[in-house]
């Protein structure tokens, strides 16, 4: 694992992610983890853990795969599509892989297991590799831009 990224803090600098409790556990060799159990408030109707939460653990699972060869790039999301094979309940992994790369984009999938190991949705996502940006904010003389996806 890179010195450049601290597994403990990765998802923390993610705002949406550490809103939701998302905790990565595995960062390498294209490969990365997540761990998340629903907060009553990211349930939908039915008490399982809503579609968008489980969409958005997919999401950064993947770029987080993307990321794990190369920590010091940054990615965006250009394409996703996701299945939902059963409800997601109770504590979930996620776990995601690069399946291939080329210089600019990273092509991933990923998975959310339940706590028996279940397979609940199942993603694929298209990733563009950014340079990072530098520092914005209050405290920052840089001005808020979003990446490029050009």
């Amino acid at each position: 694992m890179s010195d450049d990224i601290n597994v403990r803090s990765y998802t923390s600098q993610i705002p949406f992610a550490r809103h939701l409790g998302f905790e990565l556990t595995k960062f390498e060799d294209g490969e990365s983890e997540i761990r998340y159990t629903a907060k009553p408030e990211h349930l939908n109707t039915f008490d399982v853990t809503h579609g968008g939460a489980c969409m958005t653990l997919l999401d950064i699972t993947m770029a987080a795969a993307a990321r794990s060869q190369t920590p010091e790039v940054g990615v965006v999301t250009i394409e996703m599509k996701t299945s939902f094979m059963r409800p997601s309940v109770g504590p979930l992994a996620a776990r995601g892989r690069l399946m291939h790369r080329t210089a600019t984009l990273a092509f991933t999938e990923a998975g959310i297991y339940d706590d028996q190991g279940r397979l609940c949705a199942h993603a694929t996502g298209t990733f563009k590799y950014v340079k990072r940006r530098l520092p914005t904010g209050p405290a920052s003389a840089n001005a808020q831009r979003p990446p490029s996806t050009d």
